[in-house]
């Protein structure tokens, strides 16, 4: 039952959510922080992200049944029970209350903003098809609590990195949303897609993309970064580059998703990089 709860959870995911988290701890210690802050951000994380996604898999579980592209889903299918996701969603939060404890006092006290955001995102996609930019500002919210988590203050340099990650989500999550295009309408489900048709799913994550990378140059300005930071703004824009020419060649939706996937995925890791190399290198 554990591996099937962990696949449920894509605990894959959490690991798409860390570099970010960690470059908001880097951003705000002009460095690396303390192993002892990373771990309690890395625990903050892993716990949200728990409880983000059991909250989906609970709320969404007769969504997911009735398409067949979810319908496999453990909770949908009946494989776990739905009370496990209520759980996971108590430990998660309980999680990351105890690292937001371990941090500072700030960060506890903005803690049921990211819990309310946790739990109202799988329902946004009932009745607005803004629902890609609240996923967004809840991944966000990983490098602005890392960033207090270090300062206990907000900054501009950290609110342009919640934005820039903000729209980062949302874009790839518009993509995300092409694979369930037809099911979305028939079922009245909300997405920018089902709302305003396939070509806002091809473009806007493109200029959405764009905008991360002009937000990400402005959070390394505002926060002093050196040079090397700014080779992993470049890097955002070679894979917005990327997926542009990703949307003429891939054979359909679900090999384009894994592909932006991916490239994704690499690309967080290489900006972690050289934002670390960025207030270490001058």
């Amino acid at each position: 039952m554990v591996r099937l709860f962990l696949k449920e959870i894509r605990i894959e995911h959490t690991l798409f959510a860390l570099p970010f988290a960690y470059v908001g701890a880097v951003l705000a210690a002009r460095g690396v922080p303390s192993w002892w802050s990373l771990l309690w951000i890395t625990l903050a994380v892993f716990g949200a992200r728990t409880a983000a996604m059991a909250a989906n898999r609970y709320f969404d579980r007769d969504i997911d049944a009735r398409n067949p592209r979810t319908a496999r889903r453990a909770v949908a299918s009946g494989a776990l029970a739905p009370a496990v996701m209520l759980w996971a969603i108590v430990l998660g939060f309980a999680l990351l209350l105890l690292a937001a404890w371990m941090l500072n006092p700030l960060c506890v006290k903005l803690m049921p903003i990211a819990a309310l955001g946790v739990l109202v995102y799988p329902l946004c996609k009932r009745f607005t098809w803004l629902v890609h930019f609240v996923l967004g500002a809840v991944d966000g919210l990983a490098p602005l609590g890392a960033y207090i988590g270090i300062t206990g203050t907000i900054s501009w340099s950290a609110i342009l990195l919640f934005l820039a990650v903000t729209v980062w989500v949302a874009g790839f999550d518009i993509a995300y949303a092409l694979m369930d295009l037809p099911t979305d309408r028939e079922q009245g489900i909300n997405s920018l897609p089902a709302r305003f048709g396939e070509w806002s799913g091809r473009w806007l994550p493109i200029a959405l993309h764009v905008a991360m990378a002009a937000l990400l140059a402005g959070a390394g300005v505002l926060g002093n970064a050196g040079w090397p930071y700014y080779v992993g703004v470049v890097a955002a824009l070679a894979v917005t580059v990327y997926e542009n020419r990703l949307y003429g060649v891939a054979e359909n939706v679900f090999v384009l998703n894994e592909r932006i996937f991916t490239g994704n995925m690499l690309f967080s890791v290489a900006f972690l990089a050289t934002t670390v190399a960025g207030f270490v290198v001058r």
